[in-house]
This record gives structure tokens, C-alpha cells and sequence, in this order.
């Protein structure tokens, strides 16, 4: 007799796959009058992140091994669910504002998030798949949704393009995985190559798998549609985009190379090696000749990604630990980056350019504060959080005997300083432009609670890093 598979530890994916149907019909019904689906969709994300966050500990295997509810999976899932949230948020009055707003949007996010949140739980690489083309296919559309916009039209169409192919390469990876393993369970993966050199044949698939997986991280060398998908869609989507899928995709990674290749830790180790390493450099140098502020968060967000990299590439308890705290403070600041850019108005219309914050102390200090503060984090300037991030995925680094991989990533780290400190310098010290507009309500609540994030994790980092820890330890 078949049993029916435990449905409780799914229980978040199904109520938002059952939210999203239901929000289909009311848009259908409502027609343009439903732009409220917004404000619903942001509020039950945050509310699903409450209860993750207050589910009890453990370890749940379901839907014959193709699923994994533990502490790791729980502690991306918040941080995944925070990002969609906001967002949502962000972009409320932004698309009302442009005549953009269609009740579709809130549903592709709800879509996106499901299927991230079945990436960050997926135990097999069928699993990983499903949820990963989910996560695709809605952020295809989210792209290219300011559809009268000829750039985000383009931005829709890169970003198809170059997802189809490395799907595809995943696609490829995994068969050959499952070829020469004859299992597509990350458990049964581990176990045909514990305890001894995996063969040229799982080699070739486990790159195509890390080719797929650093697309949808945006790890150099398959880094190139970020900076023209984050300049050409619409500001809010780019926020969605550098925050929710990057939670996701590194959590995917993370769970891949430690949960199914533990016995090949050194024929992996080299791959990640390479991406973190180049995606540092390339960020680093890069973002130095950009004046687009969209632009260059791109490329900052493609470092980012490589000093995150840094951490998985340890291999390590502690290594893992690094990762998941750099992603929880990367979330806290892009939010806020992409807040500031998103309250950059004026006279109703947006302006992207670096030189655009001129003087911007005088005209408006707490935006200009928050602003800097956020720049000086991601620089991993001390005490901010953004120095604590990096000081941890350093840290386990050199645990693991990788000290030139550590020395690169701070020698990048002060490259890198230079185009954040640019910002506050023109900030501060350059000639006052005219004031920007009054920014949404939303927006300005996305920034003040996101800087304050940032300022109480300055002071204590220990309790995220604590809960780091904690659910780290239940992939090992």
C-alpha cells in the first residue's frame, strides 16, 4: 500500500502556491482594481518569515528524499522571504507612479519565492530543477515587465537567453551526475563518492552543475547579464533581483557542494576557488569607471557574491557559518542601497547617475547618512556589519589553509573601497544639486528599517552569527 508523503514540512510552499492561484482568480475577477494584491502579497511573506523563524528545530526528510526541512534551509528561507517582501514593498508606488502596475506582478514575486524557497529544500537534483525553473520562469516576465520600456525589454531578453543556457548546462551536469552515480538524491550522490577520487565522468558534470548554479549567482565568468539586467529593468526589480534569488541561488550552492560532493571537497574546492576569486577581482575593478549607481551595485553584487564564495570554498562548519551570515548583512544593505536609488526623484522622474548625489548632506542628511553608512558597509569598513562579513568568511578561510585566497579577497576588498567611498565623497563634498522628491512611504520605511538593521548588527553581531551557527551545523 503507498503512503502519502508528510506534507507538513512543505507546509509554507503550499499555502503560498494555494496564496498565488487564489490571487490569479481575484486579479482575473478585479482586473486592474486588485493593484492592492501588493500590499497582501508583501504582508504574507513577512508573516510566512515569522512563522519559519518561530518553527521548532530539526530535521525532516519528505517526498521520498526529495525534500529537507532543517535549520539551514530555515534560516535562508527568512532571509529569502525578507528580500521578496521588501521588494514588493519597493516597488509599490514606483510602478503606480510609471503606469506599470499590473496585478500580475505581485503573483510572478509569490511564484519566484515559491520556487526559490523549493531551491533552498530540494534533496535531489530533480527537486533542484523543478524549483529552479519556477524561480526562472517568473523572473523572466518580472524582467521585462515595464514592457513599454525598450531597456527592460532587453533586459528581459538577456536575461531568457542566458538562463536558458546555463539551465541547460545544469540540465547536462545532472544527467552526467546521475550517470555515473546512478542516484539523483544528494544523499546517495555523497555516498558513491565517499572515500575515494570521483572519475573524469563526475568531474565534467560536477562543473556543468557549478556553471549552472554560478549563472543564477552571478559568479564570473557567467556574471555578464547582471550589470544590463539591473540598468534596464525597473529600479525595484533590480532590488528584487540583487536580494530574494541571490539568498536562494547561494543557499542551492551551498547545499549542492557540501550536501551531495562532501567526499570531493578538493576537486570542487578549485572551482569555487576560481569563481571567488575572479568574481572579487572583476567586481573590484569593474566598478571603478561606472557612473550609473545601478550599474554599479551590479558589479558590487557580483563581488559580493565571490567574497561570499570565499567562505563556501572552506568547505568547513565555519565555512558555511561565514556564508550565511555575509548573505543576512549583504540583504540588509542592497535593501537599503536600492531604497536611496529608489528615492532618487526629481520632479517625479528617476535619475541613476552617481553625480546626481552631489551635495546631497545638505539637501537631505538622514538619506545622505543612511546612504553612506550602507557604502561604507559594503566597503567592510570596521565596526559596520559589512566588516563583520567579511571578517568571518576570512576567518574561516584561513581555518581551512586557503591564506592566498583570504589575502586576494582583502587586497580586492580595498580596491573595492575606493567607488564606495566615492559615493560619500560626492555626497559630502561635492556642490549641491537640487533637492530630490519626498520618496514613498514604503520606500522610506524599507530604508529606515534596513539601516537599522545594519547599525544593531554594527554594535552586536553575535546573535546572527549565533543562529548562524546553529543552522549550519545541521548540514554537517
Amino acid at each position: 500500500m503507498t503512503t502519502l508523503p508528510a506534507f507538513g514540512p512543505a507546509l509554507p510552499e503550499i499555502v503560498m502556491a494555494l496564496g498565488a492561484i487564489a490571487m490569479v482568480l481575484y486579479g482575473a475577477i478585479q482586473g486592474e482594481r486588485s493593484t492592492r494584491t501588493l500590499e497582501i502579497a508583501a504582508l504574507a511573506l513577512f508573516a510566512l518569515a515569522l512563522v519559519l523563524v518561530l518553527r521548532g528545530e530539526g530535521k525532516v526528510v519528505t517526498f521520498n528524499g526529495a525534500f529537507i526541512a532543517d535549520g539551514f534551509g530555515r534560516f535562508m528561507k527568512v532571509l529569502t522571504l525578507i528580500g521578496a517582501a521588501a521588494a514588493i514593498v519597493l516597488s509599490a508606488d514606483f510602478l503606480r507612479r510609471d503606469g506599470a502596475m499590473r496585478f500580475e506582478f505581485p503573483i510572478l514575486v509569490v511564484l519566484a519565492t515559491i520556487g526559490m524557497m523549493m531551491m533552498i529544500s530540494a534533496s535531489d537534483l530533480i527537486g533542484l530543477y523543478v524549483g529552479l525553473e519556477l524561480q526562472s520562469l517568473a523572473l523572466y516576465v518580472v524582467a521585462a515587465f515595464d514592457r513599454d520600456n525598450p531597456r527592460s525589454t532587453e533586459a528581459g531578453l538577456k536575461y531568457f537567453v542566458l538562463g536558458a543556457l546555463s539551465s541547460g548546462m545544469l540540465l547536462y551536469g545532472s544527467s552526467m551526475v546521475y550517470g555515473f552515480t546512478g542516484t539523483v538524491s544528494y544523499a546517495g550522490i555523497a555516498e558513491a563518492v565517499k572515500g575515494g577520487h570521483p572519475g573524469i565522468g563526475l568531474i565534467i558534470g560536477l562543473v556543468f552543475v557549478a556553471a549552472g548554479v554560478a549563472f543564477k549567482i552571478s559568479a564570473v565568468p557567467f556574471h555578464m547579464w547582471t550589470p544590463d539586467v539591473y540598468e534596464g529593468a525597473p529600479t525595484p526589480v533590480a532590488a528584487f533581483f540583487a536580494s530574494a534569488p541571490k539568498m536562494a541561488a547561494m543557499a542551492m550552492t551551498v547545499r549542492i557542494f557540501v550536501g551531495a560532493f562532501p567526499g570531493a571537497l578538493h576537486d570542487w574546492q578549485q572551482i569555487i576557488v576560481f569563481m571567488a576569486i575572479a568574481s572579487m577581482a572583476l567586481g573590484a575593478f569593474a566598478a571603478i569607471g561606472q557612473t550609473n549607481i545601478k550599474r554599479l551595485l551590479a558589479y558590487s553584487s557580483i563581488a559580493n557574491m565571490g567574497y561570499a564564495l570565499v567562505g563556501l570554498a572552506a568547505g568547513t562548519p565555519a565555512g558555511v557559518q561565514g556564508v550565511m551570515t555575509y548573505m543576512a548583512i549583504y540583504l540588509a544593505t542592497t535593501l537599503a542601497a536600492f531604497a536611496c536609488v529608489l528615492m532618487m526623484n526629481r520632479n517625479g522622474k528617476p535619475v541613476e547617475e552617481i553625480g546626481e548625489l552631489a551635495g546631497l548632506s545638505r539637501t537631505n542628511g538622514w538619506m545622505a547618512f543612511a546612504m553612506s553608512m550602507m557604502m561604507f558597509s559594503l566597503a567592510g569598513i570596521p565596526p559596520l556589519a559589512g566588516f563583520w562579513a567579511k571578517w568571518y568568511v576570512f576567518l574561516a578561510a584561513i581555518e581551512a589553509k586557503l591564506y592566498v585566497l583570504a589575502v586576494i579577497g582583502v587586497i580586492t576588498s580595498v580596491v573595492g573601497a575606493y567607488y564606495y567611498l566615492r559615493i560619500v565623497k560626492v555626497i559630502y563634498f561635492d556642490d549641491a544639486k537640487p533637492a530630490f522628491d519626498k520618496g514613498d512611504a514604503g520606500v522610506r520605511g524599507v530604508l529606515l528599517i534596513s539601516a537599522l538593521f545594519v547599525l544593531v548588527l554594527s554594535l552586536l553581531p553575535a546573535p546572527l552569527f549565533d543562529s548562524a551557527a546553529a543552522a549550519a551545523k545541521s548540514l554537517f
